[in-house]
């Protein structure tokens, strides 16, 4: 019985009281009934109230039923009608007769109001329902499809079939049909009509697709870790969404199998509960053989220089925060009162008793708030100055979570967010981080917004200049997101950091898409077949004087902010003139020069094999020869028709000398920056190169690895 009572009095409680209804419930002292499940029930009758009162007062409930008040008949009746088990008391309580005993009018009257607003079934009127009454309007759902596990397209035929294709997060709202907007910024992404329910299909169940606001899914996507940046630590991990986020952006830059070290996540969580969430979680997405868990374990407490964490090169952190930004956590819910008349069912909201008004306007200022962190934890706050204590406390704590990561010795890349709207908690935080020794001493600076992928470098909103003291690069380096302002999504920060290294070293003999994709190789860097260890390539053809008239030039892109990384510093850095050559990673450059080439994206290229097989004939050589004549033969082939355009079938459209020139540089034979056509001096070479007819000189050893000169000096 407690449950409904404690409950009832809550919902009772003065506005003067203040808080949001969650601070009201967590902040009471003396519960009985478990916090969340009095809470979950206050919320779910408000959300109802407005379809309960009609029912109610339809059924004279109020009148037969003297020892009901309006509160408790909301509160029983919501759950008899909606809750799964029924009302939670026993069969002989008296509060449960009172309800029940008017069940077949009851049941009649929630029918009569479901079709009154023309829901076809009770879930349809319960999505209504959940969406009519979401606290910052009609806010989406945000489903992110889980790679791990299945695709985008698969869902769109599958778990999304029969909803209306939109356009804009406008019409997600407004649709009266089941809507679905692809994400722009986000890639596997989508939102849905607010209130509807995938938790019952097979995919989510399944861990196909997982439940996550859209700036939840931006720490994951700007840290974008790669293979080339070795293992990544998730420092803060329950519940798991950005850590499982984490493993599939792994998979999409994974390298070709037994090229390279699989990577790890190390996933930290110091509560032991939530641990075991964390772990769950990550069972239930697929991502176990990405992630190692440290149950109960403190990211604090871990040794930056231990020898299990040497090769993490990515980080993310997102610590506890104020919470501020999560949507509802600052609202209080409509609550719509029955009448005892039982004139009929009445347009009106009902008067509650004098003092006992449930209608809370959204700017209204409370004497007392409290202020619910993202985990769950409930501060009373009775002045700003106890605020302002209590941010400053939480942005210590971040400051020294993120000086700690940068310790890591082979850390390259870092993101730090969370889920609060207060600038001590975000840029203050930056601020200070780039002010440290730390930073200073180990060149960490915040990523250039021009340097981000895509998706973050086009979101519009960024940070506040003035908590960046004045400094608007920085600002515009930081992401921010804010509720409520038709965009869809919760309040969020976000930033990146780099470890800054000398510019002139680039990204080696790589050509990169728009999004970052290697185009030449996803691994990132050759890698020895019989170690699987980076290759160390030396640079011994540099000019006298070539290296300083680099660092010369290097000055000339240096951003103007001493705060500022135009780029992550290598692990390794690369000279242009040997490559290591292996039929795997023609394979796979070709694949990502068709898939991530707008040139070929509507070729009709059936596979790989196809291409290979296709260049292969040009030479009369079958698959079965060595290694060493497959790998000349894709070279000469391609080197071949740059020369003089020979045509290497019917491979889809375009200009088969544009294609093999791309090819040339996929395949790390052509460099360059920033064109998509080979520069005439390179072209040029390479014609002299296939003169040299069947790569005199090019020597294979016993595995069959093909050590290949460099084209840029013809040897």
């Amino acid at each position: 019985m407690s449950l409904y009572h404690e409950t009832a009095e809550i919902l009772s409680a003065s506005p003067d009281h203040g808080g949001s209804l969650k601070s009201r419930v967590f902040r009471k002292k003396g519960l009985k009934s478990p916090p969340a499940q009095v809470y979950a029930l206050a919320f779910e009758t408000c959300k109802w109230s407005g379809v309960l009162k009609e029912v109610i007062e339809a059924t004279d409930l109020l009148r037969h039923e003297r020892k009901l008040t309006p509160i408790l008949s909301l509160l029983l009746v919501h759950d008899f009608l909606l809750a799964k088990g029924g009302i939670a008391l026993p069969q002989s309580h008296g509060l449960r007769q009172a309800v029940e005993r008017h069940k077949a009018r009851l049941t009649s009257e929630m029918t009569r109001a479901r079709l009154r607003r023309k829901m076809a079934s009770l879930d349809d009127l319960r999505a209504e329902v959940n969406a009519t009454a979401d606290p910052e309007g009609r806010h989406p759902r945000w489903i992110r499809v889980n790679a791990l596990k299945s695709t985008l397209e698969d869902h769109l035929e599958t778990t999304f079939k029969g909803f209306e294709r939109v356009y804009s997060i406008e019409a997600v709202a407004e649709s009266p049909k089941k809507a679905l907007l692809i994400d722009a910024h986000v890639p596997n992404l989508v939102a849905v009509s607010p209130g509807t329910d995938v938790t019952k299909t097979r995919a989510y169940l399944e861990g196909q697709i997982i439940l996550q606001d859209k700036a939840s899914c931006f720490p994951a996507y700007l840290l974008d870790p790669r293979s080339e940046d070795g293992d990544v630590i998730d420092s803060c991990a329950a519940p798991g969404n950005k850590t499982t986020h984490l493993a599939a952006v792994l998979k999409r830059h994974e390298p070709e199998q037994g090229l390279g070290k699989k990577q790890t996540i190390f996933a930290f969580e110091r509560d032991p509960k939530r641990a075991m969430t964390l772990e769950k979680m990550v069972k239930i997405a697929g991502s176990r053989g990405w992630t190692k868990i440290g149950l109960g374990q403190d990211f604090l407490e871990v040794d930056p220089f231990g020898d299990a964490y040497k090769d993490v090169g990515a980080l993310l952190l997102d610590p506890s925060c104020s919470g501020s930004g999560i949507v509802g956590r600052d609202s209080m819910p409509e609550l719509h009162l029955p009448e005892a008349s039982g004139s009929g069912v009445k347009a009106s909201k009902g008067k509650p008793a004098k003092g006992d008004s449930k209608k809370r306007k959204r700017g209204e200022k409370d004497e007392k708030q409290v202020m619910v962190d993202d985990d769950g934890n409930a501060v009373e706050i009775q002045s700003e100055q106890e605020l302002q204590k209590r941010l400053n406390s939480l942005a210590g704590f971040q400051l020294t979570l993120l000086l700690h990561a940068m310790k890591f010795p082979s850390a390259r890349k870092i993101t730090y967010s969370t889920c609060s709207i207060h600038a001590e908690e975000n840029e203050g935080v930056v601020m200070k981080a780039l002010e440290s020794k730390a930073a200073k001493e180990r060149g960490w600076k915040v990523l250039l917004r021009e340097k981000q992928v895509s998706g973050m470098r086009d979101w519009p909103v960024r940070g506040l200049p003035e908590a960046c003291g004045g400094d608007k690069d920085v600002s515009e380096a930081c992401i921010r997101t804010y509720k409520g302002d038709g965009r869809g999504v919760m309040g969020f920060f976000v930033a990146a950091f780099a470890r800054d290294g000398d510019v002139d070293a680039g990204d080696g003999p790589y050509e990169r898409d728009d999004d970052g994709v290697i185009m030449r190789d996803v691994t990132g860097m050759p890698v020895l077949k019989s170690t699987g260890q980076p290759v160390v390539l030396q640079n011994n053809n540099l000019a006298e004087g070539e290296e300083h008239a680099s660092d010369d030039e290097s000055e000339k892109v240096k951003p103007s902010s001493p705060y500022l990384a135009s780029r992550p510093s290598p692990k390794h850095r690369f000279a242009r003139p040997w490559y290591i050559l292996r039929l795997p990673t023609y394979l796979k450059s070709i694949r990502q020069l068709v898939l991530h080439d707008s040139c070929f994206r509507n070729c009709q290229i059936p596979s790989d094999v196809l291409v290979l097989d296709t260049v292969l004939s040009t030479f009369e050589i079958t698959r079965s020869k060595m290694r060493r004549e497959l790998d000349q033969a894709v070279i000469i082939a391609c080197c071949k028709t740059v020369n003089d355009g020979t045509d290497l079938g019917k491979i889809g459209a375009g200009d088969p000398k544009t294609y093999a020139q791309r090819m040339l540089v996929s395949l790390g034979l052509v460099y360059q920056q920033g064109t998509s056509q080979c520069p005439s001096e390179q072209e040029s070479v390479a014609k002299q190169w296939l003169r040299l007819k069947g790569l005199c000189g090019t020597q294979a050893d016993e595995k069959g690895v093909v050590t290949v000169p460099d084209i840029f000096t013809g040897q």
